[in-house]
């Protein structure tokens, strides 16, 4: 009798091309997949895979059975969404972030996935936008939160937050007390986020002007780096408020006030569509109110008053 096991295995071969993405995606080996698929063939009586030089691609008779394993394997998704408890979410979800929900939220989130659904594990990886999209794209990262939405065949999107973006200066600079125009702010560095980023492409357009001396930007892609030279005095850094409230708390950062509007930043949870996205869409859910400031999950009971 076929199992939900072969069945789901082969519709990972097929949406992600080969033996070894699925064996990643089902955190088996690569033998373990062959034999499933070999097992699923003998029990239908037809060959379901065949292989080129690139990728495995379904047969005629594989196409046909890959429409019939997404139906089964979201009905499963949905039944055990449904009816099953919390600990019946269990696996490996590996989410790419990028690096402003490090500093804001993603630490809550991840308290927050721990409680609601306690045998799901996340691999988390930060990055920049561009790569968390190619990486999402790619299918090595299942959900991203990154700049967005993200505009592209069969990706779901869900808006997570909007972050202004301020000129930042360590007060030993003597920028604080009055408003300051983009002739004042050329006159000292400007750090940023790294470059291929909306961000750096705002900021550096801004600047790129005849009227004004040349730039002196400095990119990085650690936002941590770039709050501390900003703290040195080494520069203005243009980021988003909420990432240094802390440092903008205890004085060694002050937001200078400028006539320059500069766009927010909106970040999304991304994902591509498939039949298996239940947790997924969980946990982009649980982002989405911990964006917004509120948890929907209940606290232990141990945390409450």
């Amino acid at each position: 009798m076929t199992d939900f096991k072969a069945i789901e295995t082969f519709m990972w071969v097929v949406t992600l091309g080969s033996f070894r993405g699925a064996a990643q995606k089902l955190n088996t080996t690569q033998p373990a997949i062959s034999q499933r698929i070999a097992q699923l063939e003998r029990e239908v009586g037809v060959k379901l895979l065949q292989r080129d030089r690139r990728m495995v691609l379904p047969t005629p008779s594989g196409r046909q059975l890959m429409v019939y394993a997404e139906k089964l394997i979201g009905l499963r998704s949905e039944m055990l969404a449904v009816v099953g408890d919390r600990s019946a979410m269990r696996g490996v979800l590996r989410l790419g972030v990028a690096e402003t929900i490090v500093h804001t939220w993603l630490s809550q989130l991840i308290k927050s996935v721990n409680y609601a659904y306690p045998n799901l594990s996340l691999e988390i990886e930060v990055d920049i936008t561009s790569n968390l999209r190619t990486r999402l794209l790619a299918q090595e990262i299942e959900l991203a939160f990154l700049l967005g939405p993200l505009t592209a065949p069969s990706v779901s999107n869900r808006v997570l937050c909007d972050y202004p973006v301020g000129f930042l200066a360590s007060p030993s600079l003597g920028l604080g007390m009055r408003q300051l125009t983009v002739h004042d702010l050329a006159k000292f560095p400007i750090i940023t986020f790294p470059r291929k980023t909306p961000p750096y492409e705002v900021v550096r357009s801004l600047f790129n002007r005849p009227d004004l001396p040349p730039i002196r930007l400095h990119a990085s892609a650690s936002i941590a780096t770039v709050i501390h030279m900003a703290i040195e005095g080494l520069g203005i850094a243009v980021i988003p408020t909420a990432i240094v409230e802390s440092e903008m708390a205890d004085g060694r950062l002050q937001l200078l006030s400028t006539d320059v509007q500069l766009p927010l930043l909106t970040f999304s949870a991304s994902w591509l569509a498939s039949p298996d996205t239940v947790a997924v869409e969980r946990v982009a859910e649980l982002a989405a109110n911990l964006a917004r400031g509120s948890v929907i999950v209940d606290a232990p009971p141990q945390a409450r008053h």
